[in-house]
C-alpha cells in the first residue's frame, strides 16, 4: 500500500528537518507523496520539489496559514500553489514583518522580566529565516529556564501565558483569496483546533464550504481516531474531501510520526487521490 503525507513542515518553517532531508526521510520510510505545508512561508519548496524528484517521490506545494479566529486556532492549508503567485508572495511577505515584530515584542518582554537570554544566538534556533514561537521556546530551554519546549508554551508562549502576544493573522476572506489566486485548493487543518462544539463545527463547515474551502483535514495525530471519523462523516455530509496527514516537525512533536495519523495510522493513497480530483477541478483555477 502506498503511504503518502499531506501534512509536514521543514526547517524552512518550524520542522526540524531541511526540505532535502524530509524528502530523504520519506524515500527511507517508502513513502510516494508528500506535502510540504510550512507555517506562512513557500520559502522550502523549490528544495524541496528537487529533492523529491531526485528520489521518485511526488511533492505537493503548499502551505499552512493560520487565519483570525477565536477562541481557538484555524489553521487553512493551501495545496497545489504556484510558489511565484504574486498575492500569495505578498502575503506571506507580510506575515514574516508581522512575525519579525511579534517576535521582538515578546523577547522584550523577557528582557523586562529579568530573563538572561542570549538573543544573539536567536537566529541558530532556526535553520532558516523564519523564526517563531517555537524557536523561543528552544531558546528558553538552552538558557535552563524550562526543560522542555512544551514547558515553555505552558508557562510562558501559549495562549493566555504571560508573555504570549497574540499573532497577525490573515482574514479568512484574503487567505481564501491568496490561495485561490495561487491555483490553489484550500483545506481546513486539524479541526479541533478550532476548540469549539461539534454543533459550531457543522455550522462553521457548512459557511466555510460556501465561501471556497473544499476540504477538511479529518485524519490528524492529535485527535482520537473515533473523532476523526466523525470529522469525516461530518465532511461528506457537506460535499468536502478528506485529506490526513501527520503534521510532522520532527523530534520536537514524536507522537506526529512521518506518514502517520490518528491512532498511528499510515496515510493510504487514497487521500492523495482525493486531493489530486480537486486540483483537478476547475474551481481550485478560480
Amino acid at each position: 500500500m502506498a503511504q503518502v503525507d499531506l501534512h509536514t513542515h521543514s526547517s524552512a518553517s518550524d520542522g526540524e528537518l531541511s526540505p532535502s532531508e524530509l524528502m530523504a526521510l520519506a524515500h527511507k520510510l517508502g513513502l510516494s507523496t508528500i506535502a510540504l505545508t510550512d507555517h506562512d512561508t513557500v520559502a522550502g519548496l523549490a528544495e524541496a520539489a528537487q529533492a523529491a524528484h531526485a528520489h521518485g517521490i511526488e511533492c505537493i506545494p503548499g502551505i499552512e496559514i493560520e487565519i483570525d479566529f477565536e477562541p481557538g486556532e484555524f489553521h487553512l492549508l493551501g495545496y497545489g500553489i504556484d510558489p511565484q503567485s504574486a498575492p500569495l508572495l505578498d502575503a506571506t511577505q507580510r506575515l514574516g514583518n508581522a512575525r519579525h515584530e511579534r517576535n521582538e515584542a515578546i523577547l522584550e518582554l523577557f528582557a523586562n522580566a529579568g530573563f538572561q537570554l542570549d538573543t544573539i544566538k536567536i537566529s541558530e534556533l532556526s535553520r532558516e529565516s523564519y523564526i517563531g514561537r517555537p524557536h523561543l521556546a528552544d531558546l528558553l530551554v538552552k538558557a535552563r529556564c524550562v526543560r522542555t519546549r512544551q514547558e515553555a508554551f505552558d508557562r510562558y508562549l501559549g495562549k493566555g501565558r504571560p508573555f504570549y502576544i497574540k499573532k497577525s493573522c490573515l482574514p479568512l476572506e484574503e487567505a481564501l483569496s491568496v490561495i485561490k489566486a495561487a491555483g490553489g485548493v484550500p483545506v481546513v487543518a486539524h479541526p479541533y483546533s478550532l476548540f469549539v462544539s461539534k454543533s459550531m463545527l457543522g455550522t462553521l463547515f457548512s459557511r466555510w464550504k460556501d465561501m471556497g474551502i473544499e476540504g477538511l483535514e479529518a485524519y490528524h495525530p492529535t485527535a482520537k481516531f473515533g473523532q476523526c471519523v466523525i470529522l469525516e462523516r461530518m465532511a461528506r455530509e457537506r460535499g468536502m474531501f478528506v485529506t490526513a496527514g501527520s503534521d510532522f516537525h520532527g523530534k520536537a512533536r514524536p507522537e506526529c510520526g512521518l506518514g502517520r495519523t490518528a491512532g498511528n495510522m499510515a496515510i493510504d493513497s487514497c487521500y492523495r487521490d482525493a486531493l489530486v480530483s480537486a486540483l483537478s477541478h476547475p474551481a481550485a483555477q478560480k
